[in-house]
């Protein structure tokens, strides 16, 4: 049998005589998704189906005690800040910096609730440095590496300084239904802005590898600053919830997630079925 791009072509023998059949058949493409993306949708179909069952285990995994209220801060903070830096920086900063911030401030705020205190400034140091770095990184395609590693020691520097003078997530925390302002946390939050702001100018004047340095300063320190400080006011709200799972209410999201990691896993074979074939 000879193959080519048009169809199939079949050779069939009657006795002496020779028919040569050719069968069309249609490709279709989807030219919005590729291998990649597949492989990628498929990925975050297993997480979900894993961050069900854990949700589903509840009471195996120590109840209200357990590691699901880390668990339930460190998805809900990913989410919330990968969306706001996503909107306003692009899809790899808003994955990034979220995965990277959600995780830490879950670690700090999972302590503060239970014991009523802060991390050392050592541990807040690595911390700092995860989230710059996971700036850095979601920044490099854009700036090159000198900028992108500038960068980084530049905010790790600034955040242990606010750490060491008492500005922290934990910062005036509490768990209700009600927003979170101070006058401390608004200047924290002009202080950060300034910060991401002048370490992005510096790093312009230093690399000279990027254009319109003040445009881009002003978008990267406004963003950043409008985010955190957005979300820290408002995260009594995820610390109440945090506080009190109800048991219920936690299966039945671990149901979901486990329907929704089935419908994203099973993607790449419904492509197949339908003959979908991707870039």
């Amino acid at each position: 049998m000879e193959t080519s791009r048009r169809g199939a072509k079949s050779r069939l023998t009657f006795g002496h005589r020779s028919l040569t059949v050719t069968a069309r058949f249609p490709r279709i493409y989807n030219r919005w998704m590729d291998h990649h993306t597949v492989a990628s949708v498929s990925i975050a179909g297993s997480c979900l189906d894993v961050l069900g069952s854990l949700y589903l285990a509840y009471d195996l995994l120590g109840g209200q005690h357990g590691p699901l209220r880390l668990l339930t801060r460190a998805v809900t903070y990913s989410i919330l800040f990968g969306l706001g830096y996503g909107l306003g920086l692009g899809l790899i900063f808003g994955v990034a910096s979220g995965m990277a911030i959600g995780v830490t401030f879950a670690i700090e705020l999972n302590r503060t609730s239970k014991r009523q205190d802060h991390y050392s400034l050592p541990w807040e140091a690595l911390f700092s440095a995860i989230r710059a770095s996971a700036f850095s990184a979601a920044l490099y395609p854009q700036v090159g590496l000198r900028f992108a590693i500038l960068y980084a020691v530049l905010l790790t520097g600034g955040q242990v300084i606010a750490y060491a003078r008492g500005v922290r997530p934990s910062l005036n925390y509490s768990a209700n239904l009600r927003p979170r302002f101070s006058r401390l946390g608004f200047e924290a939050t002009l202080i950060r802005t300034a910060g991401y702001m002048a370490a992005a100018l510096l790093c312009s004047a230093v690399v000279r590898h990027v254009e319109h340095p003040w445009l881009f300063a002003a978008r990267l320190g406004g963003v950043t600053g409008l985010v955190t400080g957005a979300l820290m006011a408002f995260s009594p709200y995820v610390e109440y919830y945090a506080d009190n799972l109800p048991e219920r209410r936690l299966g039945v999201f671990g149901i979901a997630l486990m329907f929704c990691g089935f419908a994203l896993q099973s993607l790449q074979y419904w492509l197949a079925v339908f003959d979908v074939r991707v870039t």
